[in-house]
């Protein structure tokens, strides 16, 4: 895709993620260069085995913290096996609108695009 922006991170985001991501902190007042940042993992569940986590959050312990164009990214160590390459991108279209993730790790995915299996 032409508008993947280019940063060394184990995922990569479209442009219009990346501005949808700075629009949401924007709105909930969070700083790019204080202790919180992008969290981006994954959990058990959805119906395919495992769906994945975007949110604001605090850095932990078990974290790798990455600088992704002034913006704090956050991926617990485990995690980057599954997201590896991965590329979210942001849809706001007639017929979608929300993050959606290429992984090409998933061995398989389900309707809603939130879930897979690995």
């Amino acid at each position: 895709m032409s508008d993947v922006l280019s940063v060394n991170l184990p995922i990569a985001f479209t442009e219009s993620a990346f501005k949808e991501l700075k629009n949401i902190c924007k709105d909930l007042n969070t700083d790019y260069n204080d202790s919180k940042g992008l969290r981006i993992g994954i959990k058990g569940g959805g119906c395919a085995g495992f769906t994945y986590i975007l949110g604001i959050d605090s850095p932990k312990d078990n974290d790798e913290t990455y600088d992704y164009m002034g913006l704090n990214v956050y991926i617990q160590k485990a995690h980057i096996l599954y997201l590896f390459g991965m590329e979210i991108d942001w849809l706001d279209n007639l017929q979608n609108r929300g993050f959606i993730f290429n992984n090409p790790n998933a061995k398989e995915t389900c309707g809603c695009g939130i879930s897979f299996s690995s």
